[in-house]
């Protein structure tokens, strides 16, 4: 049984907490819209699924609710933000305010971001540019979760990349995906269900296919995306290692093993000492008039649209954009609530009186989980 809340108590209950960790009010309310944003998605693993997690980051002295988010190299159309150990729901968003001005001046900015830690949803920052004309694309390392193909050691992150393209009569593109097989918090919310993994997920510790979703906190990992070689996992495998490189290697970042983990993330192979600092992540912002006229280019993605979407699908399916299936979840949940787990509900309970604040208040309505 899942119980409906509205999103924007759930938004207020959000900045509360993040107030009462020590975070200013605008860095509060930042944090508290991108996990909003994942819930009303449909992205319920990136929302407040992770609350008690970033508080859990802080109780652990691993996050810095005051940063002094700062520039330290920079050219007309790149930067290198040192995030100082900030929330990355908060960094990553000050980062693509800065490739969007670059943008604005230059055709396009690209910026790498050291010092940061989770970020959310990739998506969410992605998605800024668009109201300005400008495609956006965030890509961010993650502590090793995933397996390289053929590999026991866990090397790499889910690292997801992002990626969002306006269109003029149609909503936006927006590409969000994982590079592993899934995200560990889809994995999460088949613990809190007590539900099994599907094949190709997951591995055990002898690299063996495994249905059980705890097994990346057991010694196991999850999978690149394609699951095996023989579904083309080493495609995966090089998707996750070329966001690790842009948003680790190339920031000053940690990378690799050496990515500090997540509160709640599972058993990793973090190596000591590290190799740079923080969590990385990659963020860009083109301006499609440097390429040709936005409004000639939105056209044309109008027509790319309508030409898949009209795809002649299989009984049953449709063909969907990417982008859409979130965008539906977003329509509807503005309506009907943010539905939440009761391991979810129990969590925001726990805050709520650690913080001495209310609790949101569910909707009057439960909906039976689907």
């Amino acid at each position: 049984m899942k119980t409906y809340y509205q999103h924007i108590h759930l938004y207020k209950f959000a900045c509360e907490v993040f107030k009462k960790i020590g975070c200013p009010e605008d860095h509060a309310e930042q944090a508290a819209d991108v996990l909003i944003n994942a819930d009303l998605r449909g992205i319920d693993s990136h929302g407040m699924a992770r609350l008690a997690g970033y508080v859990k980051q802080w109780e652990m002295k691993r996050l810095n609710a005051q940063p002094n988010i700062k520039v330290v190299h920079e050219t007309p159309s790149t930067a290198v933000v040192d995030g100082d150990g900030g929330l990355g729901l908060v960094v990553a968003s000050k980062a693509m305010e800065i490739a969007m001005e670059k943008s604005h001046k230059v055709g396009t900015g690209w910026v790498a971001v050291k010092n940061s830690g989770h970020f959310g949803i990739a998506g969410y920052h992605a998605m800024m540019p668009l109201r300005y004309d400008m495609i956006g694309m965030t890509l961010t390392n993650a502590s090793s979760l995933v397996t390289p193909t053929f590999s026991l050691d866990k090397l790499l992150g889910t690292n997801p990349i992002a990626v969002a393209i306006p269109a003029e009569n149609y909503p936006p593109f927006v590409a969000d995906f994982a590079t592993s097989a899934v995200a560990y918090g889809k994995m999460q919310i088949l613990q809190r269900q007590e539900k099994e993994a599907p094949l190709g997920l997951v591995q055990n510790e002898q690299g063996e296919a495994s249905h059980n979703p705890h097994e990346p906190k057991i010694g196991g990992a999850l999978l690149p995306l394609g699951s095996d070689r023989e579904h083309s996992s080493h495609k995966g495998y090089a998707l996750g290692a070329i966001v690790d490189i842009l948003s680790g290697v190339l920031s000053g970042a940690n990378y690799g093993p050496w990515v500090p983990p997540f509160a709640t993330a599972g058993k990793t192979q973090e190596r000591t000492p590290p190799v740079g600092e923080g969590t990385g992540h990659f963020v860009g912002a083109m301006r499609i008039d440097a390429f040709r006229p936005a409004s000639e280019f939105k056209q044309h993605m109008d027509q790319w649209i309508e030409t898949f979407k009209q795809a002649k699908a299989i009984d049953g399916q449709e063909v969907l954009i990417p982008g859409e299936p979130e965008r539906n979840a977003h329509l509807e949940r503005l309506i009907t609530g943010i539905p939440l787990l009761p391991a979810v509900e129990e969590s925001l309970a726990q805050l709520a009186q650690q913080f001495e604040i209310e609790k949101p208040a569910p909707r009057a309505q439960s909906g039976v989980e689907a």
